[in-house]
């Protein structure tokens, strides 16, 4: 071979190294495990996706790899020609192929985006995953979270199962991988602007509509929109109830008038009584002192008898009027009895009548018989409403220790009926 044939074949060798430099150079890429790099899904198989990052051979995305939901098959993750970030959990193996982490991305920025949520106190919409001992599993931004039993506020918690739930964030550990959820508090909050709501457009003496939820000794509770006022049993009827069943059922529809508003312990009193025509207003007309008139007991306390002498109007016979005709009759004075009496004393403002058998009571056993009455008998405050911004005429609230779902109670015993005393001789 002449020199300048080999000079020749030399510099085209030289040529060719340098093209295939350049080629490398290309395609030369420094991808290590941790990294976070960007690429496009090429390819879906049976068990993974195929993502072109830039390396020599296309990186591997694991099904495991792809979400929290292994339910979801590739195709609903992510979509052919998508781009998006993955994190490289294992280096090249012998085929020069990178094992990539979708979920695990997702996952770093959804612990971010919580621990803000969590800051804000902000409602995060979960789709319920499964139910397990002692609560569900949700989706919450990709991640899994755990909602105690204690912290749902559903019936049949199994249906809930594929529903989306509105959930608040009680505590959160990325290192722990630990993130529990509530919907209770959500529910609660929910209630208590609701509540606050509702207690800015209650006034004294609105009338508003409520259904019976609740029955005790002492009254009935009534929903009148998101909160249990309290319908006092005094505030029931005009006349004696003697439980609230036996005027309303669990349930039922009323109108009430708003009586009491207590906003520091955020209760409502209401009365149905109040919506019915006062009978003490007829009975004025019709009733007069020193007249007879016939009734009907209805109760027997230990300082007298009350008498039903119009409709919802009781009057009181004194102790010792009730021992008198007992002494007369020879029977015991119990409820339900008719009785002829003389009205000794009427005051229709303050709605006390009292009675007499014998027509001899004195002012005293008058007055010692109200006063033993007026300690069972439920207190009206003369405390009255702030002035509204309206010139709106002042009404007096209506307080008593049934308001407080507490029944009042006396030292004095009550008794069914007066037994009349041995006659001497």
């Amino acid at each position: 071979m002449s020199a300048e044939k080999a000079l020749k074949t030399r510099a085209n060798s030289n040529n060719e190294q340098s093209e295939f430099e350049k080629l490398l150079k290309m395609y030369d890429y420094n991808f290590n495990k941790g990294d976070l790099v960007k690429g496009k899904a090429v390819a879906y198989l049976p068990n993974g996706v195929l993502i072109d990052i830039g390396a020599k051979t296309a990186a591997y995305v694991p099904l495991k790899e792809l979400s929290i939901d292994y339910t979801k098959s590739p195709e609903d993750v992510i979509q052919i020609g998508e781009e998006r970030e993955f994190l490289i959990v294992k280096e090249e193996d012998e085929d020069g192929q990178l094992t990539l982490s979708l979920k695990k991305v997702a996952a770093a920025y959804s612990w971010q985006k919580l621990e803000d949520l969590k800051q804000e106190d902000a409602i995060v919409d979960c789709d319920v995953l499964s139910v397990v001992k002692g609560g569900i599993l949700v989706d919450v931004l990709g991640l899994r979270g755990f909602v105690p039993s204690s912290h749902i506020r559903a019936k049949d918690i199994e249906s809930l199962v594929g529903q989306r739930l509105s959930l608040k964030i009680l505590s959160i550990d990325a290192q722990q991988n630990n993130l529990i959820m509530s919907h209770r508090k959500v529910v609660s909050d929910q209630q208590a602007v609701q509540r606050k709501d509702i207690f800015e457009r209650l006034d004294i003496g609105k009338v508003v509509e409520g259904e019976v939820v609740r029955l005790a000794d002492f009254g009935a509770f009534i929903d009148i929109g998101g909160i249990d006022g309290l319908l006092p049993l005094s505030q029931m009827s005009w006349r004696w109830v003697d439980h609230p069943a036996d005027i309303l059922t669990v349930g039922e529809k009323i109108k009430v008038e708003v009586i009491g508003i207590d906003h520091d312990k955020q209760r409502v009193s209401l009365s149905l009584k109040s919506l019915q025509p006062d009978p003490w207003a007829e009975a004025a007309k019709i009733i007069k002192v020193n007249e007879k008139i016939s009734g009907t007991v209805t109760r027997i306390k230990h300082f007298g008898a009350f008498i039903e002498v119009f409709h919802g109007v009781e009057a009181l016979l004194p102790y010792k009027e009730v021992v008198e005709y007992q002494n007369q009759t020879g029977a015991p004075l119990e409820a339900g009895k008719s009785i002829e009496t003389t009205v000794v004393r009427f005051n229709p403002e303050d709605h006390r009548i009292s009675l007499s058998v014998t027509g001899k009571i004195t002012e005293d056993d008058i007055e010692e018989a109200e006063k033993a009455m007026k300690l069972i008998e439920p207190e009206k405050s003369k405390t009255k409403k702030p002035v509204p911004k309206e010139d709106k005429p002042k009404k007096e609230l209506y307080q008593s220790d049934e308001e407080t779902q507490e029944p009042q109670t006396t030292e004095n015993p009550e008794v069914t009926h007066i037994s009349p005393p041995c006659n001497e001789g």
